[in-house]
């Protein structure tokens, strides 16, 4: 497994001093890039190929939210490809290696040239490796669509919601998603499925339902009313 040391930083708490859910999406995001850079075959190789890697889904398992200054290791790895299509596991542990959390991933490799997914080439595959599937509870793929759902305030796509493939990053997803919510939760496990690249300029109206309690599903469309990403987040201490 591919992993970096690392340190909780301010910048990254929550108000309870703890590291924020979206601080902990961009670990396990920042250590796949900098595992796709090490091995050459980060921004700069897929670029010239004219191939990009867009997340399908994710699937995010917290058992404790790290304090600050407290040391962490990041690890990532590849554990399967089929088509177009790579899954890829990430873990956090503490400073006696203790689990913090885990994740699991799911991406299609797409030619920017075409729009079209296409399969990984062949140096692509060996230069990533595959190491075995890391031992979680692998929730379903899809997230079942709420019929009572609560329409919030539009969000317009601004510069700072973009990453450099120009398209809004997955960690901002779940930033408006937060936001919209409106509420403060402790999230043990997010999952989140992506439908539809979303560009700056582009404006996401997000609706809410609570579907059990210490679960919210979280909708966010176009102003056309296509769907863009579906969020699903599971926690405890919901408050308005």
């Amino acid at each position: 497994m591919y992993s970096f040391n690392s340190r909780i930083r301010y910048s990254e708490l929550d108000e309870t001093g703890h590291l924020r859910l979206e601080s902990l999406l961009d670990y396990f995001q920042d250590c796949s890039t900098f595992h796709s850079e090490d091995i050459g075959l980060g921004v700069d190789y897929l670029r010239e190929k004219h191939l990009v890697w867009v997340m399908s889904s994710w699937q995010i398992v917290a058992q404790r939210y790290p304090k600050l200054g407290e040391t962490v290791l990041v690890g990532t790895m590849p554990y399967d490809f089929k088509g177009f299509i790579g899954y890829r596991n990430f873990l956090m542990t503490d400073g006696e290696g203790n689990r913090l959390a885990c994740a699991n991933t799911i991406w299609s490799l797409l030619d920017t040239e075409t729009g079209r997914p296409v399969k990984p080439p062949a140096d692509m595959m060996e230069r990533y490796g595959l190491g075995p599937k890391l031992d979680m509870d692998y929730a379903p793929r899809r997230i079942r669509l709420p019929e009572d759902l609560t329409e919030g305030e539009a969000v317009q796509i601004r510069e700072h919601h973009l990453d450099t493939n120009h398209h809004v990053n997955n960690g901002q997803f779940v930033r408006i998603a937060m936001d919209c919510l409106g509420r403060k939760c402790k999230v043990r496990q997010l999952r989140a499925e992506y439908k539809k690249q979303v560009m700056l300029g582009d404006v996401l109206v997000p609706y809410t339902a609570s579907v059990e309690d210490g679960k919210w599903v979280i909708v966010l469309k176009d102003k056309e009313g296509t769907l863009c990403c579906i969020m699903e987040l599971t926690g405890s201490d919901f408050q308005s």
